[in-house]
């Protein structure tokens, strides 16, 4: 599977987010390291979006779409600043 940067999801982020966040921090809970939510590693052929720390490869965020409503999960987010 080949990795894209966070523009890949830049819409998938305004719908979830009502914002622009490509040009967000993320810090990963994993190794500390902050980076800009555009350069991010991407996964789109994943069950769902997989979005991975480019410093340790932790899984820091998941979309995926159900019924309908698309779930989130964070909790390899530290922290997130616009």
């Amino acid at each position: 599977m080949d990795a894209l940067d966070g523009n890949a999801i830049a819409g998938l982020l305004h719908n979830v987010f009502s914002s622009e966040m490509t040009t967000a921090t993320g810090t990963c809970a994993t190794c500390g390291s902050a980076s800009v939510v555009g350069e991010l590693m991407v996964y789109l052929q994943a069950p769902g979006t997989v979005v991975r720390c480019p410093v340790c490869g932790n899984i820091m965020m998941v979309f995926v779409r159900r019924k309908g409503m698309t779930c989130v999960d964070l909790t390899g987010l530290a922290h997130m600043a616009a």
